[in-house]
């Protein structure tokens, strides 16, 4: 606003750039897009500067360009999406829960719990019981800190249940959770049921088979147990026998333990002692510099002896009040005031008007009931920017000081950035002083959340519309809204917000299948009736999808929806989204784009289960090839491949082939295990410091210039083009020195900065650049080796590009010549590469070369694929604009009816009702539209 001089910036920026660890975003534009911009850079830098993780986010990219380049880590552990967020909230749980400085004679029970570790199987779970506040949380994350210190070999998987009707308290969720942690830990990739019955009655089998390759104990730890929804139904694999190196510890509520668990060994926590009482309370007054008399010690030891008065977070709660009281009021009236108070929730409702009586006015004070009760109501909290978007009169400092009083009081605290209820007591004493348990109140509260969220859903998709980009919705939204709906009981909004494509993909993509079900479940559609709905829903968003990123989008919405179908068991209705998400990427992206290789590997998963294996291995193996070609023959997407396909070849007892594949992919994860360390990467982060501690200091080995290349790709993934282009020079002279211009390696780093400029749309370089790599790959490769196959393929695509079609035509020919080599003539790659010929003269208008190659194509496809696939279908439409371009218009509307039937049979497939008005190349087609062909074949090239 013309407040800060240009000097007063320049001198600003010129002192960043002496600042090494200081990032500058330089944008100039709309406030919403440089806000996003920021949110960016800051994810960016959490991620790799301070967790040390790769980057994730390639889905806009061209990865055809490039080779070493990261793969999306969206399949870790096979089919199953990993949510960091219910990571991060059990992380943070872990560490609320051992706070404490004070260990309260824990040692005692410290030695109970070894002597579980110790004892001989078979031995039933652990339980750990107490009144509520009594410590349990405490006792069982400092043990688990004491084991990870001294038995560094036993694996130990913990899990902190939340407030009851949270996501944390979800049975299926936590059986998954704790499912991955195991396979992370024993690099078993295998395929993992979403089915909410299936996961819970497959667990003990998962137990046995990963602890069998554990070499250490396991200990499995659940904090809370009895708040998990229906925790005897669906916490059955308890009653079973465990494993011999398995130990279970679970803890609960005296009063709201399952009577059928009351028969375990179990340990009692009794109430604090008049030593650990006293220690507790001078603790907390000593740190306020509050002294308290011996009268007032001996009234305190006095009131600290009923069961209910004497628990951890009694005495806590009540040190913090007279400490809170502190040398500015009267010590003996709080202590008079505190001992009216029997139990922790009458003690919270004095905490909580001693906070009223503080405040200044009655805005202030009905702002705080506000605060309590929408974070009260809510699924799982509300952060402090929707507080005041909620209530715009809410400044900053009065939601500051109030917050630190709730904080410091141990009413709220935060997890994964949002505020909630630091204990169960405490939102019970919120409910009965201000709610008076009334659910009319309560519904009231709960309608200003759904208007809330209502809103910002309909402000994101506006956004995400606006700027052409996707995954706006949010975890809070997709999180808040379909719960909030289903606590009013209101099915008619539940069903229209299920529908919402965006909301149920943010649901389903981070693993909260069971969650999304049960809301289906509620409003009353089977799992047909669902899946019937969600397609038409999607052919309705296809009419509005326009231009790439929309598009890309859309089949990101289909493969969404074709892995929920297949999870729901649903497989010939999986089959026609995941085949039109593969023909999408196909077209929108590349053929040879690693996301379509996700797209075959989804689609083969479905004929697998179908037992259709002869399909299911075509397409494994067609995954298998574009990953290698992208990643790298060492990349753990290439691993996953060889899984998928030896365990396809152990369903059909080809067991040595098996054997072979799975040998070559534990290989891969070994050598992937040891570079990347833990989930988190810190193994990373290290390797990466000593890495570019090495190349400061300049030395030159194939080494250092291979991690060179590496981090000019990763640069090149943060659109931080200017210093991947650092590193790829640096990369490509280095490799010049050390092994000579003529070597491989260095037609690697040519290509990766060829695809840089070509980028950069500086096409002369790249085409200069791409000429001198092919030309090291021609004389150093064989003819069908996958890295000259590359830099033909994007080669011919930049002379596509530049208009020099006939310098590409020989490419394409030769892009032919190395498919039948490596493939036979009769492979669907083959028919790929000819259909991309034939697209070419077309634009060349050289129509009676391309026909033989659509022909030939078209049986290829017809053969491996049967007569009504949807590549056959695409082929026609193709051959139909050619035969009307060449006046047999007969012939022409042959063959796309035969298309179109094609099409209307893979729509009726899963129950739709209408063909889409798009065509499978993802562009309008009619044969109005066919006067000008090359339109439309260059949109169907595949």
């Amino acid at each position: 606003d013309g407040r800060v001089s240009s000097f007063a910036v320049q001198q600003l920026i010129e002192q960043i750039s002496y600042m090494s660890k200081a990032k500058m975003i330089d944008h100039v534009g709309g406030v919403e897009e440089g806000a996003y911009e920021i949110y960016n850079c800051v994810e960016k830098i959490i991620k790799q500067d301070i967790l040390g993780c790769e980057m994730t986010d390639l889905e806009g990219k061209d990865l055809g360009n490039k080779e070493d380049s990261t793969a999306p880590e969206e399949e870790v552990f096979g089919d199953v999406l990993w949510d960091a967020h219910d990571e991060q909230e059990q992380m943070e749980a872990f560490q609320q829960a051992s706070n404490s400085t004070c260990e309260l004679g824990f040692e005692k029970y410290f030695e109970r719990l070894n002597d579980l570790v110790a004892a001989p199987a078979p031995i039933p779970p652990l339980l750990v019981s107490g009144g509520p506040g009594s410590g349990k949380s405490l006792l069982l994350s400092k043990w688990i800190q004491l084991q990870q210190k001294h038995s560094p070999n036993t694996l130990i998987l913990y899990h902190f249940v939340g407030r009851p009707m949270s996501t944390s308290s979800e049975s299926a969720l936590i059986i998954k959770r704790l499912t991955l942690k195991l396979m992370q830990h024993s690099w078993l990739v295998s395929p993992l049921t979403f089915d909410p019955a299936k996961l819970l009655e497959e667990f003990p089998r998962w137990l046995e088979k990963l602890s069998a390759r554990h070499q250490g104990s396991i200990i499995i730890i659940i904090d809370s147990i009895d708040q998990i929804q229906q925790a005897e139904k669906h916490m059955k694999w308890l009653i079973d026998p465990l494993p011999v190196n398995v130990r279970v510890i679970v803890s609960v509520n005296v009063e709201t333990c399952p009577q059928a668990w009351r028969l375990w060994p179990t340990l009692h926590l009794d109430p604090l002692n008049s030593k650990d009482v006293k220690s507790l309370i001078s603790a907390e007054c000593n740190s306020a510099n509050v002294k308290l008399t011996k009268e007032q010690e001996k009234k305190l030891e006095r009131h600290c002896r009923s069961a209910t008065t004497c628990n951890a977070l009694y005495v806590t709660l009540l040190g913090k009040t007279i400490a809170c009281v502190g040398n500015t009021g009267n010590i003996d009236e709080i202590l008079q005031q505190c001992c009216q108070c029997q139990d922790t929730v009458s003690l919270y409702r004095l905490v909580l008007r001693s906070i009223q009586e503080s405040l200044q006015s009655d805005k202030e004070k009905r702002l705080l009931r506000e605060i309590l009760c929408v974070i009260g109501v809510s699924h799982n909290g509300v952060s402090e920017s929707e507080l005041t978007e909620l209530y715009p009169e809410l400044t900053s400092a009065v939601l500051a000081s109030l917050l630190h009083s709730l904080h410091k009081m141990c009413l709220l605290t935060y997890g994964c950035g949002l505020l909630k209820f630091q204990h169960l007591q405490a939102w019970e004493m919120v409910k009965l002083e201000y709610m008076e348990a009334d659910e009319n109140v309560i519904s009231a509260y709960r309608q200003k959340l759904v208007e809330y969220f209502t809103m910002q859903l309909r402000v994101l998709i506006f956004f995400c519309f606006s700027f052409n980009s996707r995954d706006r919705v949010t975890w809070r939204s997709a999180d808040e809204l379909p719960w909030l709906f289903q606590q009013q009981g209101d099915k008619q909004k539940l069903h229209k917000c299920l529908l919402n494509l965006f909301v149920s993909q943010n649901l389903y993509k981070r693993g909260h299948f069971a969650e999304l079900l049960s809301y289906w479940q509620l409003v009353g559609k089977d799992k047909s009736s669902m899946a019937a709905e969600y397609f038409d829903s999607l052919k309705e968003y296809e009419k509005s999808s326009e231009g790439e990123e929309s598009m890309i989008c859309l089949a990101d919405l289909y493969e969404t929806l074709g892995r929920f179908l297949k999870d729901l068991g649903l497989l010939s209705q999986a089959v026609a989204p995941l085949q039109r998400s593969l023909e999408i990427r196909e077209t929108a992206l590349d053929p040879d784009h690693p996301r379509v290789a996700q797209s075959l590997h989804q689609l083969a998963g479905v004929y697998v289960q179908w037992k259709k294996f002869g399909n299911a291995e075509q397409l494994y193996k067609q995954a298998l090839e574009i990953s290698e070609n992208a990643y790298g023959a060492e990349h753990p997407r290439v691993a996953r491949e060889l899984d998928a396909l030896a365990t396809l070849y152990q369903k059909q007892n080809k067991y040595e082939q098996a054997e072979q594949l799975r040998k070559k992919s534990f290989k891969i994860r070994q050598k992937a295990a040891r570079q990347k360390g833990s989930l988190c990467g810190f193994a990373l982060l290290r390797q990466r410091a000593l890495q570019l501690e090495e190349l400061t200091l300049g030395k030159d080995t194939p080494d250092n210039a291979r991690t060179l290349n590496e981090l000019g790709v990763l640069y090149y993934l943060q659109n931080n083009l200017e210093t991947a282009e650092l590193f790829l020079k640096r990369s490509l002279e280095m490799r010049e020195r050390v092994l000579g211009s003529e070597h491989p390696d260095c037609a690697q780093s040519l290509n990766n900065l060829a695809a840089l400029y070509n980028e950069k749309k500086h096409y002369d370089k790249a085409e200069e650049l791409y000429e001198k790599a092919l030309d090291i790959r021609r004389r150093a490769l064989a003819p069908d080796h996958p890295s000259l196959a590359y830099t033909v393929k994007h080669l011919a695509v930049l002379y596509k590009k530049m208009g020099k079609l006939d310098k590409a035509v020989p490419l394409y020919e030769l892009a032919v010549e190395i498919r039948q080599k490596s493939f036979g003539p009769k492979h669907p790659s083959v028919a790929t590469a000819l259909v991309n010929l034939a697209v070419l003269y077309c634009q060349m208008k050289k129509q009676i070369e391309a026909l033989p190659l659509y022909e030939r194509a078209l049986k290829i496809y017809e053969d491996s694929f049967g007569h009504m696939h949807p590549r056959v279908g695409e082929t026609l439409k193709n051959l139909a604009v050619l035969s009307y371009e060449r006046g047999d218009f007969e012939k022409a509307a042959e063959l796309y009816k035969r298309a179109m039937e094609i099409k209307e049979a893979e729509t009726l497939l899963i129950g739709g009702k209408a063909t889409s008005r798009h065509s499978s190349s993802g562009d309008t087609f009619s044969l109005k539209s066919a006067l000008s062909p090359n339109t439309f074949l260059e949109h169907g090239q595949r």
